[in-house]
C-alpha cells in the first residue's frame, strides 16, 4: 500500500507513536492535505468508504453491515469514516473486544459529524491527530537548518541562507502546501488546485454536512470576508459588516456563526488562541482568537490574487506571509507537543506568535516581511520581555525571535534577539 513517490510528513512519527499506545488513531484534517497517503504508509489493509467504484459499493455495503468496513489486517485503515458516523462506536467496541490491544485501526476524517449516531467519545481507545497541509520543510522549500525545538535550548549558529525574492515568497503563499502541488511541473499554475478545492468545498462538502443546508453563495462571501481579515482577531460583527460593505449582502449573526462553525467542522479554518492569561495574572489579556484558513493559499484564491497581484499589495502580502509562518509554526510545534498562540494585552503589547511547550516554557515570535522591519520588531519583543521579567508573577520567554521574509541569514543580534527566514526553519 505504500506509495513510491510519498513525501514524508512530520505526522508520520506521531502516528506510529499513537498506534503503539492506542487501539485506534483518527487522523483529521482538510480534504487533499494527505491524510490517506500518510496512513497508507503504515496501514496493512484498508477500506475506503468514499471509493466511487461500482456506484460507491463500499459505502453501501458498510451501511448494511458495519463490520464489513472493519475487516482486514492490523493496522486496518477506514478512510473517511464520517460518511457513516456509527463506525466510531463500532471501532471503539472492536478495540474493547480485543482487550484494548494497540494498533488495530486507523481512521481518516475530512469533517466532524454531529454527535447523532455516536454514543461514546472513544477516550482512551481512539487517539486524535490533526493534520494540516504541508509545511515548507515538508515540501522541501525550507532547508531546515534551524530547529524550533532546539531554539528553546541553544541559539542557532550564524548561517548565510542566501537571497530570497519577494516573488518567491508570494509564490509559496499562492501555491500553498497541498501535496498534489509536488507532482506539478514548473510551468503549472498551483493556484488552480486551491480554486478547485474551494469549489469542491462549497458545492459538495458543505452540502454533505448532515445537519442542515447552507447557501453556497453566502458561504463564499463569508469566506472572502475571512480572507480579507486573515491573521487578525476579527469579530463576528466585523465579518458581517464587511460582507455588507463589500459584497452588498450579509448574514444575521446567528447564521454567520453557524457558517463559521461549518468551516471549522470541515477543517477549513483553525483558530490561534490567545496566550494563557495565568502566565501574567497581573495583566489583563485580550481573549480574542486569530482566525486562519488552514492554508494561506485559500485566502489568495478567494481574493483572486496570484503572485504578481500580491507583490503589488504589500499590506495583504504581509498578512498572508504571517499566516504562512504561523501555519508552519503550528505544524512544527504539534510535532513536538507544543502549541501555537498569540499575545495581546490591554497595555497595547502584542506578539504575533507564541509557542508554548509541554513543560510550560515559551518562545515569542514577531513576523515581518521586510528586513527594514527587524529593528522595530526586536525592540517590541525586548520591551515586552523586560515587563515580564519585572513582574513577580510573570514568566519571561525562553527566547525572542523575528521571522523575516527577506532575511538572507540566520543570526543572533547583540541584544539576544534571533533573526531567521522561515525558509530555514523545521520542527
Amino acid at each position: 500500500m505504500k506509495k513510491d513517490n510519498y513525501k514524508p510528513r512530520l505526522i508520520d512519527q506521531m502516528l506510529k507513536n499513537d498506534l503503539n499506545t492506542f487501539g485506534a488513531v483518527c487522523v483529521e484534517g482538510p480534504k487533499w492535505c494527505g491524510k490517506t497517503w500518510s496512513c497508507e504508509q503504515t496501514a496493512a489493509s484498508e477500506y475506503k468508504l468514499a471509493d466511487p467504484a461500482s456506484n460507491f459499493q463500499n459505502l453501501q455495503l458498510a451501511r448494511i453491515d458495519l463490520n464489513i468496513a472493519l475487516q482486514g489486517a492490523s493496522p486496518h485503515l477506514v478512510d473517511e469514516w464520517q460518511e457513516i458516523p456509527e463506525l466510531w462506536d463500532a471501532v471503539r467496541f472492536a478495540v474493547d473486544d480485543n482487550s484494548g490491544r494497540p494498533g488495530r485501526f486507523l481512521l481518516t476524517g475530512s469533517s466532524t459529524p454531529h454527535r447523532k449516531g455516536i454514543l461514546h467519545s472513544g477516550a482512551g481507545r481512539i487517539a486524535r491527530l490533526r493534520m494540516h497541509t504541508m509545511s515548507l520543510f515538508e515540501s522541501g522549500d525550507s532547508s531546515g537548518i534551524v530547529s524550533l525545538k532546539e531554539l528553546f535550548h541553544t541559539p542557532p549558529v550564524m548561517t548565510f541562507t542566501g537571497d530570497i525574492s519577494l516573488q518567491r515568497i508570494a509564490d509559496l503563499i499562492v501555491n500553498g502546501g497541498w501535496p498534489a502541488r509536488m507532482s506539478l511541473n514548473a510551468d503549472s499554475d498551483g493556484s488552480l488546485l486551491t480554486m478547485q478545492y474551494i469549489d469542491a468545498l462549497i458545492q459538495e462538502d458543505l452540502q454533505r454536512l448532515e445537519d442542515k443546508r447552507r447557501d453556497p453563495v453566502r458561504m463564499e462571501r463569508l469566506m472572502r470576508s475571512l480572507a480579507r481579515n486573515e491573521s487578525t482577531t476579527v469579530s463576528l460583527r466585523t465579518l458581517v459588516d464587511d460582507m455588507k460593505n463589500t459584497d452588498g449582502s450579509s448574514l444575521d449573526d446567528e447564521t454567520a456563526a453557524d457558517y463559521l462553525e461549518a468551516l471549522k467542522r470541515l477543517y477549513v479554518t483553525e483558530n490561534q488562541p490567545p496566550f494563557s492569561s495565568n502566565v501574567r495574572s497581573s495583566v489583563r489579556i485580550k481573549q480574542a482568537d486569530k482566525i486562519h484558513f488552514v492554508d494561506p493559499s485559500i485566502a489568495c484564491a478567494l481574493l483572486r490574487m496570484k503572485s504578481d497581484a500580491l507583490i503589488h499589495d504589500l499590506k495583504t502580502l504581509g498578512f498572508l506571509f504571517e499566516a504562512l509562518c504561523e501555519r508552519d509554526l503550528r505544524i512544527y510545534a504539534d510535532a513536538d507537543g507544543g502549541r501555537l498562540y498569540h499575545y495581546q494585552d490591554y497595555k497595547g503589547h502584542e506578539i504575533d506568535a507564541v509557542i508554548e511547550m509541554s513543560d510550560g516554557t515559551w518562545g515569542a515570535f514577531e513576523i515581518k516581511l521586510g528586513a527594514n522591519q527587524i529593528d522595530a520588531a526586536a525592540a517590541g519583543l525586548l520591551k515586552l520581555q523586560a515587563e515580564f521579567r519585572a513582574d513577580p508573577k510573570g514568566k519571561p520567554p525562553a527566547f525572542l525571535c523575528v521571522i523575516c521574509g527577506m532575511s538572507k541569514a540566520v543570526y543572533t543580534r547583540p541584544d539576544g534577539v534571533i533573526v531567521l527566514p522561515v525558509t530555514a526553519l523545521k520542527n
